[in-house]
C-alpha cells in the first residue's frame, strides 16, 4: 500500500481502508470542510497526505467518543477552544450512558432469571409470603408446564419488576379472596346471585396479577381448582366443599357474559 508521505499521497479509498471508515464518510467530512484532501494530481483527484491522515485519526478518535463533528472541529480549529472542558463534559456523558446501560443490563439479568425461574425470590422469602405449605418447586414445575405460553411471559415480565413486597401485597389479597369465599359460602351465597359473581370479578382481578385472566381461562381454572388433587385439597382445606362451589361460582358468573363452561377453552 503505499505511503501517506509518498508525493502522489493516498486516494480516498486506501484511506478508507487504513483508517477503517466509509468512503462515504470521507466525501462528507471533505465537503463540509472538516477534513479536506491536501494534494491533487495531475488528473485532479484529490489525495490525503500524512499530516492529513493524522486529522483524520483525531477525528476518528473524537467522533468514537461521542463528540459531533461541529465540536470536532472546534476542538481541532479554534485556538481558544477548551479542550479538557469539552471532554470532561463527554465523560460525563458517557458515564451516565454507562451507568444506564449497567441498569439496563441488570433489568435484562433479573428477566433473563425470571422466565427461567418465574420467581425471584428465595426459599425463605416465598415460604414467609406465601406460607408453609407453599412449595418452592412449585415456580419451576409451571416453568416446565407453561413456559412456552404467552401467559408465562407476561407473568414472568412481571415478576421480574416485583420484589418481596409487591409479592407480599398480591398474597395478601389473595387470602382476602379465598376468606371472602369461604365465608360466603358459610353464609349460603349461591351461584349467579350479584353477590357470587362479585366474587368472581374480584378473584379474576387478583388473579390478573400474575398475567391478564379472561373469563374463559376462569372457568378453566375453576375446574382445575376443583379436580386437581393438590388445588382441590388447598380449597377444600380452607373449608370443606370450597373447591366444588368455587367452580360453581365460576361457571355461573361465565354463563351470564355468554360462556357455556361446558366448551370453554384456554382463551
Amino acid at each position: 500500500m503505499p505511503d501517506a508521505a509518498d508525493a502522489d499521497g493516498l486516494t480516498v479509498g486506501q484511506v478508507a481502508t487504513r483508517l477503517g471508515v466509509t468512503v462515504r464518510a470521507l466525501h462528507h467530512w471533505d465537503e463540509i470542510g472538516l477534513a479536506r484532501p491536501s494534494l491533487r494530481t495531475t488528473a485532479g483527484y484529490r489525495r490525503y497526505t500524512a499530516r492529513d491522515l493524522k486529522r483524520l485519526h483525531r477525528i476518528i478518535v473524537y467522533r468514537e467518543i461521542g463528540l459531533g463533528l461541529d465540536q470536532i472541529r472546534a476542538i481541532l480549529d479554534d485556538p481558544a477552544a477548551d479542550v479538557p472542558g469539552a471532554l470532561r463534559a463527554q465523560r460525563a456523558q458517557l458515564a451516565e450512558r454507562i451507568n444506564r446501560l449497567q441498569q439496563l443490563m441488570a433489568g435484562l439479568d433479573r428477566m433473563i432469571d425470571a422466565h427461567e425461574r418465574g420467581l425471584l425470590l428465595t426459599a425463605e422469602q416465598q415460604a414467609a409470603i406465601f406460607g408453609p405449605q407453599w412449595d418452592p418447586s412449585w415456580p419451576v414445575q409451571a416453568r416446565q408446564r407453561y413456559g412456552d405460553t404467552p401467559q408465562w411471559r407476561q407473568y414472568a415480565e412481571r415478576a421480574a419488576s416485583r420484589g418481596p413486597q409487591e409479592w407480599q401485597a398480591i398474597a395478601d389479597a389473595m387470602t382476602d379472596v379465598e376468606r371472602a369465599l369461604a365465608e360466603a359460602m358459610d353464609a349460603g351465597v349461591t351461584p349467579g346471585s350479584p353477590e357470587a359473581n362479585a366474587l368472581v370479578e374480584r378473584h379474576r382481578a387478583v388473579f390478573s396479577s400474575y398475567f391478564p385472566l379472561t373469563r374463559q381461562m376462569q372457568v378453566c381454572i375453576g375446574r382445575r381448582y376443583e379436580t386437581d388433587p393438590e388445588f382441590a385439597a388447598y380449597y377444600n382445606g380452607i373449608r370443606a366443599g370450597l373447591a366444588t362451589w368455587f367452580r360453581k361460582i365460576i361457571d355461573a358468573s361465565a354463563r351470564a357474559h355468554g360462556i357455556d363452561p361446558e366448551t370453554a377453552t384456554w382463551q
